[in-house]
């Protein structure tokens, strides 16, 4: 008796809390479930919140190289929010209808999924209760509800890809607009060219405008759904579940669920990172197949397969063990998140499951075996559906992570781009670019001042790599003056065409130029368009164009006439035949169409880089003498003595920085290039003999 009322003060106690635990339950569990919600939306706001972003490796620049540490952090969202402007650019914009119906639909069926679970547990009940009318109607309502359930799920399965091809039409088309240029903005930018040749940071544009773009749209459209859908349906289907087995056994499987997912989010490997170091190495890989195509003739005439072969194979090495370190990772990886995720959490959930059926909970009444298999099923079913949102809400940090991956890609596309619009390049230089007098020249600016004519006052010749030709040039070319430049190669001839077209920045000086329209290029290897033989003799016109300067056919094949080319016409198959036409020419045919695309534009000033070396020497004076009558004023650049008669000034580079620009007396410059031509084969002449005795001196 003694050890019995020992213990009957505590049991009074015990008995006076769960009576006083009981009448206060039901505000309890209401702010148990309150603070779950905001536990829920909390942790996951600091779970997808920014994170300071942690320095990248040295030498680790983005662009092509090897890609920089990429996390969901500070950088992303900063990263992630400026596109966001690009592809939702206001309220009324239909990629913004399209998210709120998506919202819809997604909320519409986590309603539809809440009806099911306890749809799922009436039939049990039924079943157990032997009621084949009530199971029979339970049924019924089963394929009903299975209507709008279907319906749902296949339009947002269409809202989705609907919203990823809004997402990319709207990316691509700014991304086109600064690369290209606008109707608007013009092509005075160049962004194309300048992407590619004066800036290193991105190596394959084609790859990242195509791929990165497409799959970066792709993943945002999935991430909403990814991680909105999942958030929602925790915090009903956990409402729903703490109204059937109590909040206080919701806590504790919260307590678990958040300790093993703090487990396995300090073990998930930076997919991110991976994902934009993937999509790096395919890149690069994508480029040396590309060069190769580009110089298959060149690689064939000097037997490179080996080499190329080499190269390629090397690329492809390194992607390959990428993708293996990947997978391994992966691989591990799904092991703990599925043991974790499916196993343990589920483990979790049954034992939350048998709470009403092994013990009564306060203020509830007792049930019957139908009662309790209907409300273990339903409970059963709200869990496991609970249970996989909490896991699609981990595996949306992953995609999270490899959104951050793609976001990376296309962000260092519009930020070198901007750059690049801007003047600022990220080139590597010369040595000698850094110091002295050439680090001071490089910082500096020139002037472009429209004008009639060309001058050059003081401008210095400078390479992208910051190698200095020519300090300080200057000419000038009046209307009707053809200017032949000459000199040996690497001086800086082509690179004054490429300061003329807006191509290299001015590091000084002024100079006054024509606009843009008034130039034509036509270089040794021209370019023809994918298209029609019309296409090619008024390109970059299209036929629209060619209309409204009433221009027709016939003209056209008036000016093939000027070239020699008419018969092509018919050779080829018409004006709207379409070939790939570098393939189905010639290169002094190439040329020759060059030349009519020359004629037909009739710009004031042309530049000629090698443009007739393919070409008779008849056919290249009758083409001189026709662009003069067309008033065409050339800028030539040719090693052949033929051309001088048709120039009257020259610009001469001597390979060493220097430069004579003066008035062409051809007559004269003939004469004495046939005079040193006399004097080098007589200086071979004499050497000759000099060589036939001193042989035949030391054989006797």
């Amino acid at each position: 008796m003694a050890v019995f009322s020992k213990f009957r003060p505590s049991d009074a106690s015990l008995a006076h809390f769960t009576t006083t635990y009981a009448i206060h339950r039901p505000l309890i569990q209401r702010c148990l479930t309150s603070g779950f919600v905001l536990y829920v939306l909390s942790t996951t706001y600091r779970g997808l919140s920014a994170r300071p972003s942690k320095p990248a490796r040295k030498g680790h620049k983005g662009g092509d190289g090897k890609a920089p540490r990429v996390a969901v952090d500070a950088v992303f969202y900063q990263r992630l929010s400026t596109i966001l402007r690009i592809v939702i650019p206001g309220l009324r914009s239909k990629e913004a209808l399209l998210l709120v119906m998506h919202s819809s639909l997604l909320i519409f069926r986590t309603a539809i999924s809440l009806y099911v679970a306890a749809l799922d547990g009436k039939i049990v009940a039924s079943l157990v209760r032997k009621e084949p009318l009530q199971f029979l109607y339970n049924i019924i309502r089963w394929l009903l509800v299975a209507i709008p359930a279907t319906w749902t799920n296949s339009w947002l399965s269409y809202i989705q890809n609907k919203l990823a091809i809004a997402y990319r039409t709207r990316l691509t088309q700014e991304v086109m607009k600064q690369y290209l240029g606008d109707e608007e903005e013009g092509p005075d930018g160049k962004v194309y060219y300048k992407l590619s040749n004066l800036d290193d940071r991105i190596k394959n544009p084609d790859q990242m405008i195509t791929v990165d773009i497409q799959r970066f749209s792709t993943h945002l459209a999935a991430i909403y759904s990814n991680m909105a859908k999942p958030v929602l349906d925790v915090i009903l289907y956990n409402y729903q579940l703490s109204q059937n087995v109590g909040a206080e056994g919701l806590l504790l499987l919260t307590i678990g669920v958040q300790t093993s997912a703090a487990l396995l989010r300090y073990m998930t490997p930076p997919f991110g990172q991976y994902t934009a170091l993937s999509a790096s190495l395919a890149g690069s890989l994508r480029h040396t197949h590309s060069r190769l195509a580009e110089f298959a003739e060149e690689v064939a005439f000097l037997g490179g397969e080996e080499t190329e072969k080499m190269l390629v194979e090397r690329e492809y090495a390194g992607l390959v063990l990428h993708e293996n370190t990947v997978l391994r990772r992966r691989w591990w990886f799904g092991c703990v998140e599925e043991g974790i995720i499916k196993w343990l959490w589920g483990s979790f959930g049954l034992v939350v499951c048998a709470i009403p059926v092994f013990f009564k909970l306060p203020g509830t009444s007792s049930i019957d075996l139908g009662g309790r298999t209907e409300g273990f099923v339903t409970n059963r079913r709200l869990l496991l559906s609970s249970s996989d949102a909490f896991g699609r809400v981990m595996y949306s940090y992953k995609d999270l992570s490899e959104l951050a991956g793609y976001t990376a890609r296309v962000s260092v596309l519009l930020d070198s781009m901007a750059d690049v619009r801007k003047g600022k390049f990220e080139k590597a230089l010369v040595n000698s670019a850094g110091t002295g007098e050439s680090a001071k020249l490089l910082k500096g600016r020139g002037r472009v001042i429209e004008s009639e004519e060309i001058r050059f006052e003081n401008v210095p010749i400078v390479t992208p790599n910051g190698d200095i030709l020519v300090k300080s040039l200057s000419f000038y070319v009046k209307p009707g003056e053809h200017l032949l430049i000459v000199g040996p190669n690497g001086c800086g001839k082509s690179s004054l065409f490429r300061i003329l077209g807006g191509l290299w920045p001015i590091y000084g000086g002024t100079v006054y130029q024509p606009p843009a329209s008034e130039f034509i290029l036509i270089p040794q290897r021209p370019y023809l368009s994918l298209g029609t033989l019309r296409d090619q003799v008024i390109y970059p016109h299209s036929r629209k164009d060619m209309t409204t300067r009433n221009a027709t056919d016939d003209d056209l094949l008036e000016i093939l006439a000027v070239v020699h080319m008419d018969h092509v016409v018919e050779r080829e198959g018409g004006w709207d035949a379409a070939k790939e036409w570098r393939d189905a020419l010639s290169g002094g045919d190439k040329q020759k169409i060059a030349w009519a695309r020359l004629f037909y534009h009739k710009p004031k000033y042309a530049v000629l880089d090698e443009a007739t070396s393919l070409v008779p020497p008849d056919m290249e004076g009758l083409m001189m003498d026709h662009a003069t009558k067309l008033g065409i004023t050339l800028l030539t650049v040719s090693h052949r003595p033929s051309l001088w008669k048709y120039h009257s000034m020259i610009l001469h580079y001597d390979g060493q920085g220097g430069y004579v620009f003066t008035k062409l007396d051809a007559e004269k410059r003939l004469a004495l290039q046939e005079e040193k031509q006399a004097l080098e084969a007589k200086l071979l002449d004499v050497y000759v003999h000099f060589f036939v005795f001193e042989f035949f001196s030391r054989a006797m």
